[in-house]
């Protein structure tokens, strides 16, 4: 999915929500672990009572590599199910916050976007710099694929380093400046953490095009109405991720209505901002 397809898709739905599948098989209901594969068919019903409300799933890696094999055949099928079933109408993100010397993040690139290799193939995957650019550059290596570079976290330890200051700009804002060298606007997103929405503002100054994946909303206290104020373009530039508190709305056998309930919600108040 290309740049203006992602607006197009956007503005088509009113939406810029995206859908984070953390599937913990320690918190969904209790009646889905007697599915021979339980995160999968989840994921699915998430996913069918949403994808008219949401724009973009991102299922995070962790949840899923810590099952081992049977997690990775979950993800899998989860990937495979989304572009079978929704081609064209679903962004999908690999949350795997990937970054090792050239090589190694070639495999990484590989596992993500080659399904003959692997057998996923999402649009996007979430990056680390911190190496720099040979560890970067090997995913926007394949045609039509994103990056989504770590750049303003959201949670507590972001204090430890990304606010370090060298002459005139924090070590956020020179990832930014320097990562542009590597990518485009059609290529790479960054991470900007709602809970520090205040902060959109000097993002925007730096990268006043790019798409913005902005997770943190919801229960991790972030606010969508800042989040608008301060990052939303004329063509959008958002991707707003909630996790916990849509597929968690419910632990019962009414899940998947409760958790199009809380997407709706979401969905109705980015219209208006929209």
């Amino acid at each position: 999915m290309n740049r203006s397809e992602l607006i197009n898709l956007i503005f088509k739905k009113k939406s810029f929500l995206c859908i984070g599948l953390d599937t913990d098989l320690t918190k969904i209901p209790r009646h889905m672990l007697d599915h021979e594969d339980p995160a999968f068919e989840f994921n699915k019903v998430i996913i069918d009572s949403t994808h008219d409300l949401a724009v973009a799933y991102k299922p995070n890696f962790a949840f899923y590599e810590s099952n081992g094999t049977k997690g990775w055949n979950s993800l899998t099928r989860t990937i495979q199910y989304i572009n079978k079933t929704y081609p064209c109408q679903l962004f999908s993100i690999a949350d795997a916050k990937r970054g090792d010397i050239g090589n190694t993040s070639q495999q990484y690139a590989r596992a993500m976007f080659d399904p003959a290799s692997s057998g996923m193939d999402f649009d996007a995957v979430t990056v680390a710099p911190y190496m720099g650019e040979d560890s970067v550059k090997p995913f926007l290596g394949f045609q039509g694929k994103w990056i989504i570079v770590l750049a303003l976290t959201s949670n507590k330890g972001a204090d430890d380093f990304q606010f370090f200051k060298d002459h005139e700009q924090r070590l956020f804002e020179q990832v930014l400046s320097k990562s542009q060298r590597w990518g485009d606007d059609g290529n790479m997103m960054y991470v900007v953490g709602a809970t520090k929405a205040e902060m959109l503002e000097d993002v925007r100054k730096i990268v006043p095009d790019h798409f913005l994946l902005v997770p943190g909303v919801g229960a991790q206290g972030g606010s969508l109405r800042d989040v608008a104020r301060y990052g939303l373009t004329k063509e959008c530039g958002l991707l707003v991720n909630s996790s916990r508190n849509i597929i968690y709305a419910s632990s019962g056998i009414d899940f998947a209505g409760k958790a199009r309930e809380e997407a709706l919600k979401i969905q109705q108040e980015m219209a208006g901002y929209l």
